[in-house]
Protein backbone atom coordinates (compact mmCIF):
# COMPACT_ATOMS: atom_id res chain seq x y z
CA UNK A 1 0.00 0.00 0.00
CA UNK A 2 1.29 3.45 -0.92
CA UNK A 3 1.04 5.96 1.96
CA UNK A 4 2.35 8.93 -0.04
CA UNK A 5 -0.10 11.82 0.20
CA UNK A 6 -0.38 14.45 -2.54
CA UNK A 7 -1.06 17.89 -1.03
CA UNK A 8 -1.63 19.92 -4.23
CA UNK A 9 -5.11 19.84 -5.73
CA UNK A 10 -6.55 21.99 -8.49
CA UNK A 11 -9.99 23.30 -7.56
CA UNK A 12 -12.33 24.11 -10.44
CA UNK A 13 -15.25 26.46 -9.77
CA UNK A 14 -18.51 25.05 -11.16
CA UNK A 15 -19.91 28.56 -11.59
CA UNK A 16 -17.20 30.31 -13.61
CA UNK A 17 -14.73 27.54 -14.47
CA UNK A 18 -11.77 29.26 -12.79
CA UNK A 19 -9.04 26.79 -11.76
CA UNK A 20 -6.60 27.32 -8.93
CA UNK A 21 -4.00 24.94 -7.50
CA UNK A 22 -4.08 24.96 -3.71
CA UNK A 23 -2.19 23.16 -0.95
CA UNK A 24 -4.60 21.07 1.12
CA UNK A 25 -4.44 21.17 4.91
CA UNK A 26 -3.31 17.95 6.55
CA UNK A 27 -4.87 18.53 9.96
CA UNK A 28 -8.48 19.33 9.00
CA UNK A 29 -10.98 19.34 6.16
CA UNK A 30 -11.83 22.53 4.32
CA UNK A 31 -15.59 23.03 4.20
CA UNK A 32 -15.60 26.38 2.39
CA UNK A 33 -13.52 27.83 -0.43
CA UNK A 34 -13.86 31.24 -2.08
CA UNK A 35 -13.29 31.10 -5.83
CA UNK A 36 -10.55 33.51 -6.82
CA UNK A 37 -12.33 34.13 -10.13
CA UNK A 38 -15.94 34.96 -9.26
CA UNK A 39 -15.84 34.98 -5.41
CA UNK A 40 -18.46 32.17 -5.22
CA UNK A 41 -18.29 30.31 -1.90
CA UNK A 42 -17.91 26.61 -2.66
CA UNK A 43 -19.19 24.01 -0.20
CA UNK A 44 -18.90 20.20 -0.32
CA UNK A 45 -21.53 18.39 -2.39
CA UNK A 46 -22.82 14.81 -2.64
CA UNK A 47 -21.95 13.98 0.99
CA UNK A 48 -18.26 14.74 0.37
CA UNK A 49 -16.26 15.66 3.44
CA UNK A 50 -14.60 18.77 1.96
CA UNK A 51 -14.28 21.07 -1.05
CA UNK A 52 -11.25 19.18 -2.36
CA UNK A 53 -13.22 15.95 -2.58
CA UNK A 54 -16.02 17.80 -4.41
CA UNK A 55 -14.16 20.19 -6.73
CA UNK A 56 -10.49 19.20 -6.66
CA UNK A 57 -8.38 17.03 -8.91
CA UNK A 58 -7.00 15.21 -5.85
CA UNK A 59 -9.12 14.20 -2.82
CA UNK A 60 -8.18 15.36 0.69
CA UNK A 61 -5.33 13.61 2.58
CA UNK A 62 -7.57 11.46 4.85
CA UNK A 63 -9.43 10.09 1.82
CA UNK A 64 -6.16 9.46 -0.04
CA UNK A 65 -4.98 7.34 2.89
CA UNK A 66 -8.30 5.52 3.35
CA UNK A 67 -11.03 5.91 0.72
CA UNK A 68 -13.62 4.65 3.24
CA UNK A 69 -12.62 7.28 5.81
CA UNK A 70 -15.32 9.78 4.82
CA UNK A 71 -18.08 7.37 5.82
CA UNK A 72 -16.33 7.12 9.20
CA UNK A 73 -16.32 10.92 9.68
CA UNK A 74 -12.72 11.43 8.53
CA UNK A 75 -12.49 15.10 9.35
Amino acid sequence: MNNKVELNSEICCPKCGHKETEIMPTDSCQWFYECKGCKEILKPINDDCCVYCSYGTIPCPPIQLDPKACSDNCC
